[in-house]
């Protein structure tokens, strides 16, 4: 399936588990999502991310997330369009 918003996928999928208190969360992999997950791993939001071959050739990252005193690090995520 093919998504019209990869910036906006990613943080949703974020978003959404942490709600459930996830430690990991997969996303299909790209570059772009590669580079905004390292962003996010430099300034602290998330511990890290490994990218994930399939024998099919797809790729998926998958995300460790970070919480401190059973609290998600980010308290607030959405996608602002210009």
């Amino acid at each position: 399936m093919a998504v019209s918003d990869p910036i906006g996928d990613l943080i949703t999928r974020i978003r959404n588990a942490q709600m459930r208190h996830k430690s990991k969360v997969s996303t299909p992999g790209s570059n772009l999502r590669s580079r905004v997950l390292e962003v996010l791993k430099s300034e602290g939001y998330i511990r890290d991310f490994a990218s994930i071959e399939h024998a099919n050739g797809r790729s998926e990252l998958e995300i460790e997330l970070k919480y401190f005193d059973g609290e998600p690090v980010i308290r607030e995520i959405s996608r602002v369009s210009k």
